[in-house]
């Protein structure tokens, strides 16, 4: 009798035992109450390192970053019609250079997202950049670089444009520290970038931050204060009467975790909140003893302390 060897044993099984991928249906089960849930189990968060994801304001398209370590970062694309969502693919514009963070504009017709891709292909880019991608009868165009003073040879990162298209970022300002900074819209381009003040800075790091689109709340992450329980962690801050940000609260337990919890994202009809987290379900000792299989099981599994995406109502974020 023929002895096949055990992979091919195995190929020739696969047709018999073969099931149809479920559908991508990342919006499905939403989070009810005060419930923070993983985002799109499985499709979206997956065993793979998923972050900062964005919606479009007509909610028929999304973008999100799928990032390994420092070995890659691509940005992922899916589009909603006739009711369904497609199948994610790399966006067209993304899977060459390290790509990361898209994030609209309030109109929707404008893409920007993170690159250390080169200005001209003859460039050996060693900073990253803020890129932007414009709308037109329903077709983007080519990745544009965002002009001075918004690039730098600094790293520039995670934008969050409001409605009078003044862009807020992550810029290193050197001495291990980063800032979430506002170029102003003006004329034609933008005026030079101002750090928010201390209450939302420290002398330590502040990045990615979301901000709405009529400038009343913001949300980023920050590390290293005194009531960091992680990795660093997300807190918000509003305006007051005058207009000036009120010192930044911590989101508290139910949001942050001894991982990092990162990149916000508040939906364009304001009924969700999401963010990144790379908290582990992991956890040992465990209840009893493991086989490798079993192992490698839970680690091809999302929770297994890659990025996941999580989501709660924004208003139960708010009132907590």
């Amino acid at each position: 009798m023929l002895q096949l060897p055990g992979f091919l044993k195995v190929s020739l099984l696969l047709p018999l035992i073969f099931f149809p991928a479920p559908d991508f249906t990342p919006f499905s089960n939403p989070p009810t109450g005060s419930d923070v849930k993983m985002f799109s189990p499985e499709s979206v968060s997956d065993q793979f390192g998923n972050r900062d994801m964005a919606i479009s304001p007509m909610g028929d398209e999304m973008f999100w970053t799928l990032q390994q370590g420092a070995q890659i970062s691509v940005i992922l694309y899916s589009k909603k019609e006739k009711g369904k969502w497609s199948d994610p693919v790399t966006a067209w514009f993304s899977g060459r250079w390290m790509d990361l963070e898209p994030a609209f504009s309030p109109d929707g017709k404008e893409l920007y997202f993170a690159s250390k891709r080169p200005v001209n292909e003859s460039d050996t880019k060693k900073d990253v950049d803020l890129w932007v991608m414009k709308k037109e009868n329903g077709v983007w165009s080519k990745p544009e670089h965002l002009p001075a003073p918004v690039n730098t040879e600094e790293n520039e990162y995670y934008a969050s444009v409001n409605r009078a298209g003044d862009i807020f970022f992550t810029r290193d300002i050197g001495a291990a520290k980063e800032d979430i900074v506002v170029c102003r819209k003006s004329g034609n381009g933008y005026s030079a970038a101002v750090s928010l003040p201390e209450e939302i800075n420290s002398n330590g790091y502040e990045f990615n931050a979301f901000v709405d689109p009529d400038e009343k709340y913001i949300l980023f992450t920050a590390y290293g204060r005194k009531d960091d329980i992680g990795g660093g962690d997300l807190y918000f801050s509003e305006k007051n009467a005058s207009g000036n940000w009120m010192q930044a609260f911590h989101l508290g337990p139910k949001i942050n975790s001894a991982g990092i919890d990162y990149c916000p994202f508040v939906s364009p009809d304001k009924k969700y909140f999401f963010f990144t987290s790379n908290r582990s379900t992991l956890k040992q000792p465990f209840s009893d003893r493991r086989s490798l299989d079993q192992i490698h099981h839970q680690l091809s599994k999302n929770g297994n302390g890659s990025d996941d995406i999580y989501w709660i109502s924004f208003s139960a974020l708010i009132n907590q």
